[in-house]
């Protein structure tokens, strides 16, 4: 097998490794898990973290985050847009919330080109999501990169959330609170529309 193949199909088994079991994991696991020798690891990574960082990095591209927020149809109404977004946005933080924190705990003590790439990859969402908000930017009170940021912590917060809080809002409850606020109109509590 190539180097290229072989470093390929270590990540590929690490990736399933930590979402089960965190930073925490061997390098006799991993190698069981591909079905090599534990030495093929150190022939294509010069050491686990190398191997681990690999594998983080692939689970936490935003690629495939990206191409949906691109792939909204812009003719929406914007509620429509960020729900669409948020329920996105939220699928990726949910999929990857214990990877995310190891990631971002090991690229900030091991290694500053991952976290560069991990800051790339919140700007490139964040850049995304504001593209989704612009054409509607003229009707919110706040710029639709600010609107983006906001839609961004609120996911972030419903997901890594300091209460542990079990009961997630979905994402058109999101979009609600930063859209309308937390406040029920006068209009609501008499009943109309």
């Amino acid at each position: 097998m190539a180097p290229e193949d072989r470093r390929a199909a270590l990540i590929e088994a690490t990736v399933p490794l930590l979402h089960e079991h965190g930073l925490e994991i061997s390098t006799k696991q991993i190698a069981a898990s591909a079905g090599v020798a534990e030495g093929t690891i150190f022939g294509v990574f010069k050491d686990k973290n190398s191997l681990v960082i690999a594998a983080l990095l692939q689970v936490l591209d935003p690629q495939p985050t990206l191409d949906g927020l691109a792939g909204i149809d812009p003719a929406l109404p914007l509620r429509e847009r960020l729900v669409v977004a948020t329920d996105l946005i939220q699928q990726r933080f949910l999929v990857n919330a214990r990877l995310m924190h190891a990631a971002r705990h090991m690229a900030m003590t091991h290694d500053k080109e991952t976290a560069l790439r991990m800051m790339r990859g919140r700007q490139a969402l964040e850049e995304a999501l504001t593209a989704v908000i612009e054409p509607d930017g003229a009707a919110l009170r706040r710029s639709p990169s600010a609107t983006a940021r906001l839609l961004l912590l609120f996911a972030g917060a419903n997901t890594f959330g300091p209460f542990g809080d079990p009961e997630n809002f979905d994402a058109s409850e999101q979009v609600s609170m930063l859209l309308d606020g937390l406040l029920v109109r006068k209009h609501e509590r008499n009943g109309e529309k």
